[in-house]
């Protein structure tokens, strides 16, 4: 474990707010120049469930940061997933089996509001008809595609409400993560570990399958290598990260043992692959980072390769620090951007971790 390098001290500022609804996913709104102080939130376990946009406000007289509500949306269901397509939309799926296309727009008089864009109602379901609950989606461009409890993939596409093309049986259990690998290929994991690899312009086969492990551990979030998206780390819920090299997929690279509880989610920094961020159930939350390393190698030295595809001993490689004190409930989902990370909670909170070293 990592406990004895998480204890590291803190060289940022921590901002906690409660806003009265668990938060199960949130999402800075990307900004075309400037740096973002828009964010989503979507609520969980909740009779109606909301989609919440936020305005971080910096007061420049005090320390203190604080968000403030700037539009809600009534949503049905759990909200599943968020991801941003562009700058003012976002595609987010619902335990009630649905998704949407959602757009963040501004009036005449200069209000933002959430609205919604694009429905792709009960688009899982089981063979009984009873609703499916979406368990995530992934973005690419203005394509979207769905996967749910009922072991079905949905291709969608912002220009349409219709469904453009469903694998009905794509799996025998519930679909628990998908990431895009390219513009037509995605991988899948679900629950008993299986990890498949998909080309959405043939058949309803995968063109390739692996396992997460021999044990049957379910995967609880996919992200890839921001520059080489052939590294694949998946963040499991016995609290592991198990990086792939798809390149050579039969078995993982490396595996490591990190939090006490199971990942939520893990995140890249978009522009410094060495960082990366991972939240737990535990209520954790750690950056991850390589160690410092000679801009010149010695002669005769090898070059350095990226340090996730190491095979042995990838954790002396690396420092883990932990952004805040370990909380009592689970950390459900995390956004970076820039040095400002984000994160919502089942305490009924959310929290800016401002300045973190990038390193």
């Amino acid at each position: 474990m990592f406990s004895d390098r998480s204890s590291m001290a803190m060289s940022h500022n921590l901002h906690g707010t409660f806003i009265s609804q668990k938060v199960n996913k949130i999402r800075w709104k990307p900004e075309r120049i400037d740096e973002a102080h828009f964010f989503v939130t979507g609520s969980v376990d909740n009779e109606i469930n909301k989609l919440t946009l936020w305005d971080l406000f910096e007061n420049q007289e005090e320390e203190d940061i604080y968000p403030f509500t700037v539009s809600e949306f009534s949503y049905c269901g759990d909200v599943t997933e968020i991801k941003f397509l562009d700058y003012d939309h976002f595609a987010c799926s619902s335990s009630s089996g649905s998704a949407h296309l959602m757009k963040v727009a501004i009036s005449e008089v200069g209000q933002y509001s959430i609205e919604n864009y694009t429905e792709w109602k009960d688009i899982h379901h089981f063979k009984n008809g009873e609703s499916s609950p979406c368990t995530a989606l992934a973005t690419h461009e203005n394509d979207v595609v769905t996967v749910g409890e009922d072991g079905r993939i949905n291709v969608l596409t912002a220009q349409s409400a219709d469904v453009v093309r469903s694998i009905d049986h794509a799996d025998s259990c519930s679909i628990q993560c998908i990431i895009f690998l390219k513009h037509n290929e995605i991988l899948t994991s679900n629950l008993r570990g299986q990890m498949k690899i998909w080309d959405l312009r043939s058949g309803n086969k995968p063109s390739g399958a692996f396992m997460l492990s021999g044990d049957q551990v379910t995967a609880t979030y996919l992200t890839f290598h921001p520059t080489q998206r052939h590294i694949i780390i998946a963040g499991d819920e016995l609290g592991a990260l198990t990086t792939w090299d798809l390149r050579q997929n039969t078995y993982p690279v490396n595996v490591l043992n990190a939090h006490e509880g199971s990942i939520m989610e893990i995140q890249f920094h978009p522009d410094n692959p060495d960082n990366l961020l991972s939240c737990s159930s535990a209520g954790e939350i750690w950056h991850w980072f390589t160690k410092t390393k000679s801009r010149y190698p010695k002669k005769g030295e090898a070059p350095e390769t990226n340090v996730w595809l190491a095979p042995e001993n990838v954790k002396n490689k690396m420092d883990v620090l932990t952004l805040m004190p370990t909380l009592g409930k689970s950390i459900n989902s995390l956004d970076l951007n820039r040095n400002k990370v984000i994160c919502g909670c089942d305490n009924e909170a959310i929290y800016l971790i401002n300045g973190i070293t990038i390193q």
